[in-house]
Order: structure tokens, then C-alpha cells, then sequence
């Protein structure tokens, strides 16, 4: 992990955070008093549709990280069943082998439970809030339980979002965690082969030792299918968005629904304002984006507009009573283009306009504003 530092943004854009963006990396121990043991306390369920809630979907992104133990245990499928909901709200669930620690590289908050990936965090300077520290199971000599007695807490249940926060940004690393995990860093592969070959009692072979590199994880961006509750308002020249997987408290501004079309239940596409897919333009059983939005519209009479993400940078949408655009993300942009969508849909709600030759928006999320080009499509 230490060797590997140095490509942590790549290891980012491989999670598909974006800029701006914070990534929260819930980790469990298989321990049955683990968090997603719940610690006795039936914890996890109730905590993940309310991070999705209160943790706004283009400032934050969400991976869990669950010992193979867990996976192994129950099952990958019924894993998969019971976090289901919380995939459907954007959550990431990382390889338990071969791209725990990648994430782990990439993340800017981990919140956990007394588990080595949890030390392993705070080991590596970054920030942890535990939900189970596993109280009368950990040995208190052992270095983990030191760890676990000091670390920060969170508490599941008050507002998340503001400990969140302060868990980032109250952060220190402490250079001692990183003395517990090893007395002599960046050896480790010349001491542990010297130690086996010892306990093989046969002679090391010649040339340093070495360990492989961490590879680069598959392209996993953020697909979110559950109903994304959509405030938006404009402060001067820009459109500042916010999208959460439920209702935010103290959101303001004005609000619609963006529904992707694969959502769980059909249900919400009747009521959605804005409706969503994403995939290549030239998927021939859609007939591409500009057939696929002139069919929802059809489909779906309450819907005002419907988005076709053709990429990680662009879009086309066709607006019920403005026509069909093409949107492209701008310099330095780098956010979901829904999100850009759904700042157009409010800036023709607004009274806006798009002339002929196209216009520059300007829209603000994640704390980071992102220009981006909105074009008439033929």
C-alpha cells in the first residue's frame, strides 16, 4: 500500500469519484460483533439508506469493503441480496482480495469497526469514525485495541452528514498507528522471505525480494438506480445542484425527481420529472439516445425530460417543450453529466434559453463549479 501511494488519484478514477467528490469506505470485520455484525445492535441496515440520505450523491461516493469471510460465510449472492437496496442507492462493493487496498488508498473517510483494515486506515494517515469498536473482544494489550480505545467515534444515531464532516476535516494523522503495523517499513518483503526460507530451511535465492504492485481495479463508476431527489437553485451565474438519495434535511431550493429507467419500481417513473439511462449511443436495442428519449416521453406523460448518458462526459437530453440538446462537459469539468441534465431541466424551468449556436452553465456541485456546453441537437 505505502509503494502504491503515489497512484491514488488513479485508483480514485477507477471508483469514479469525481472532483470534488469525498469517498466514505464503510468497512466490517467478519466478527459477529463487527459493523456489518452491527455490533449486536442490528446497526448497518438503518445506517446505509441514511448515508445515502444525508450524504448529498455528487459530494460524496460510498464503497463497503466486508472480509472475505463474509462473502465466503453467507455467500456472495446473498451479500449482494441483503445490500441490495444500498447498491441501488450508489454503494460500491469491493473486491474482498484483490482491491481492498486500492480503495483503501483512494478513500477520504473510513468508517468502520475494529477490524485491521480500520488500522490499516488510520496507519496510512486517514481519517476513521468507528461504529463498533467491539467492546470484550479485543485483547487490551494488543496494538488494535489501543487504536480502537482513542479513535473517534460515530454516532449512528444522530445527523451523519455533519460528523462526516468533522471526522475529515478535525482529522490528525497520528505517526504512531503506522509504528504499531510495522517497526520496518518498505522491508517487509526482504524480512518475510528471509523468515521462510529460514523456516524451509533451504538456501534464499539471490536478487532483492520484492512484492507484486497493487494493479489498477476495473472502471467501477457510480450507477445509482434508486429515485434521486434533486434540489436545485441559482446563486448569480450559476446553478448550484444538489441530488441525494432521499429527502435532505434543510434542503433548499427547487426540487424534482430524476428516476433512472431501471429503477426497482416502475411506480417511480410515473411521477418522475426527469428520467435517466445510461450506455453506449450506438446500443442498438435502444435505437440510440435520440429515439430512446423520444420514446419515454411518449411513455411516460408526466415526465418533463429524458437524459441518455452516452458517457462519463457527456449526454443527450430532450426536453418535452424545449427539444433535444447535447450536453458536453467543459474545461476542468468533471461531474455527473445527470447532474449537468438536471441543471439544464432547471434552467429551462427558469425561463432560460439555449440559442442556436449553443451556451456555456455553469453548474455548481460538490462544492466545485463545473462548466459545461449545452448544444441543440438536429
Amino acid at each position: 500500500m505505502l509503494a502504491a501511494r503515489p497512484y491514488r488519484d488513479r485508483f480514485r478514477r477507477a471508483l469514479g469519484v469525481r472532483r470534488g467528490q469525498r469517498l466514505v469506505v464503510l468497512n466490517s470485520t467478519w466478527n459477529p460483533e463487527g459493523l456489518f455484525g452491527s455490533g449486536g445492535g442490528d446497526l448497518l441496515p438503518g445506517l446505509l439508506p441514511r448515508l445515502a440520505a444525508e450524504l448529498p450523491a455528487d459530494d460524496y461516493r460510498l464503497a463497503a469493503v466486508l472480509h472475505p469471510n463474509i462473502w465466503y460465510g453467507h455467500g456472495p449472492g446473498q451479500v449482494r441480496a441483503w445490500l441490495d437496496r444500498a447498491r441501488r442507492d450508489g454503494l460500491a462493493l469491493i473486491d474482498p482480495v484483490h482491491a481492498w487496498r486500492q480503495a483503501l488508498l483512494a478513500a477520504d473517510l473510513v468508517l468502520g469497526d475494529f477490524g485491521a483494515v480500520s488500522y490499516y486506515a488510520a496507519a496510512l494517515g486517514t481519517p476513521v469514525l468507528l461504529a463498533a469498536d467491539g467492546a470484550g473482544v479485543l485483547d487490551d494489550e494488543a496494538p488494535l485495541a489501543r487504536f480502537v480505545r482513542h479513535a473517534p467515534r460515530l454516532d449512528p444515531h444522530g445527523p451523519l452528514l455533519p460528523q462526516v464532516e468533522r471526522g475529515i476535516a478535525a482529522h490528525r494523522p497520528d505517526p504512531a498507528h503506522a509504528g504499531f503495523v510495522t517497526s520496518d517499513p518498505g522491508r517487509s518483503a526482504a524480512l518475510l522471505r528471509r523468515h521462510f526460507y529460514a523456516l524451509m530451511d533451504l538456501p534464499e535465492p539471490p536478487g532483492p525480494a520484492s512484492l507484486e504492485p497493487l494493479p489498477l481495479p476495473p472502471y467501477a463508476p457510480g450507477r445509482t438506480t434508486a429515485p434521486l431527489f434533486v434540489r436545485t437553485r441559482a446563486e448569480g451565474a450559476e446553478l448550484v445542484v444538489e441530488r441525494s438519495a432521499g429527502h435532505p434535511p434543510g434542503a433548499a431550493g427547487d426540487a424534482h425527481l430524476a428516476v433512472h429507467e431501471e429503477t426497482r419500481h416502475p411506480g417511480d417513473l410515473d411521477t418522475a420529472d426527469v428520467i435517466t439511462r445510461d450506455g453506449p449511443a450506438d446500443d442498438p436495442r435502444l435505437g440510440g439516445p435520440g429515439a430512446w428519449t423520444a420514446e419515454v416521453l411518449r411513455l411516460h406523460p408526466h415526465c418533463a425530460t429524458a437524459v441518455y448518458v452516452t458517457d462519463p462526459d457527456g449526454c443527450f437530453v430532450r426536453s418535452r417543450t424545449h427539444g433535444a440538446f447535447r450536453l458536453a462537459a467543459g474545461p476542468g469539468a468533471d461531474a455527473d453529466p445527470a447532474a449537468y441534465a438536471s441543471a439544464l431541466h432547471a434552467w429551462l424551468a427558469y425561463g432560460g434559453t439555449v440559442p442556436a449556436r449553443g451556451t456555456v452553465l455553469r453548474m455548481r456541485t460538490a462544492g466545485t463549479t463545473h462548466p459545461f456546453r449545452a448544444v441543440p441537437a438536429d
